[in-house]
């Protein structure tokens, strides 16, 4: 039987803390979509997180919180400038123009999922154009999609260009969580100009759950009707909530992804594979020919191929060294 350990940090159990809260939250009669104690309790500690005045909701997916978002900051013959390898281009089916009825997405580029200064500046100097749609909206992703990380002033120095063009500022944070523990500064998101911020919890170790954060109030009139219309306002909103409880109030958010992010570490550091990426978060990428991968599937590991050909090792709060150590043993047999 394959194991998965190392094939995406959605492949995870839950961590105690997100379990414990939601079998707390599951007792008594309560308020629904979104308008209960527990919401309210864990929209709280969001804040808290991200010492900001916010509103706070809660959905079932990454996907979902991003598409939605999106959609509340672009009009439909607006596009959004992203990185070519966002998740938003290139694992949402399409979810932000649905969502969006129709906004486009520019993709630009950048080494290891980073964006530059350098490449926004003709984008934001694009003018506007009736045949093509201009960009309202700048979308980042920290942690990264290939498992490195801007710091605050890098993140900074891309939001305030965009900003200063009159764009909307969008950051899906599905690995917030690794960014934080390996130094981003959450508190600086809010000051800096984000209009609105995906914390994201599935893959921090909680249920599935997402964090819609929205900065700029203005956007939050109607969000529930948003969130309604595309099914993701929940009636029993408590049980989406309830993970970030625990996850936030005892710390473990930012704990269990400083773990994660260890785990990739000792495993770039055991990896006799060249490490294509620079390891920043909890994933490891590696430049493997077909003959081995095909050789670590046979072996009864599971990891795929990525967008840029490499191979992609993620670990997670569940990750154990063991498990590290032995996949390590596995890899070095089938790199010779």
């Amino acid at each position: 039987m394959a194991r998965y350990d190392f094939a995406s940090d959605n492949t995870a159990p839950a961590a105690p803390e997100a379990i414990e809260a939601l079998i707390a939250a599951n007792t008594g009669f309560t308020p629904g979509y979104g308008s209960d104690a527990i919401s309210a309790r864990a929209a709280d500690a969001v804040r808290g997180l991200l010492d900001a005045d916010a509103e706070v909701r809660f959905v079932a997916s990454g996907t979902a919180a991003n598409a939605i978002s999106l959609a509340a900051l672009c009009r439909p013959f607006e596009a959004v400038l992203a990185h070519e390898h966002a998740h938003i281009c290139t694992d949402e089916t399409g979810a932000p123009g649905f969502f969006g009825q129709g906004i486009g997405l520019i993709g630009l580029p950048g080494a290891s999922g980073r964006l530059l200064p350098d490449t926004l500046t003709a984008p934001l100097a694009a003018p506007d154009f009736s045949h093509r749609q201009s960009a309202a909206a700048l979308s980042l992703t920290n942690a990264t999609e290939y498992g490195t990380t801007y710091s605050t002033q890098a993140l900074a120095a891309l939001v305030a260009p965009a900003k200063a063009k009159g764009l909307a500022v969008h950051l899906d944070g599905a690995r917030l969580a690794n960014a934080a523990a390996g130094g981003f500064d959450l508190k600086a998101i809010g000051p800096m100009g984000v209009d609105i911020l995906v914390v994201g919890g599935t893959k921090a170790g909680m249920t599935p759950t997402e964090a819609v954060v929205i900065f700029d109030r203005q956007l939050a009139r109607r969000f529930d009707a948003r969130l309604k219309q595309a099914g993701q306002l929940p009636s029993k909103g408590r049980f989406y909530a309830a993970p970030f409880i625990g996850m936030l109030e005892s710390g473990a958010f930012v704990e269990r992804a400083a773990h994660a992010n260890a785990m990739a570490g000792r495993l770039a550091a055991l990896m006799p594979f060249a490490v294509r990426h620079p390891v920043e978060a909890n994933a490891v990428f590696v430049e493997m020919d077909d003959g081995a991968l095909s050789r670590l599937h046979a072996a009864g590991w599971f990891v795929y191929r990525f967008l840029d050909g490499s191979v992609r090792f993620m670990c997670s709060w569940a990750t154990t060294p063991e498990a590290v150590d032995e996949l390590g043993g596995v890899l070095a047999d089938i790199s010779r």
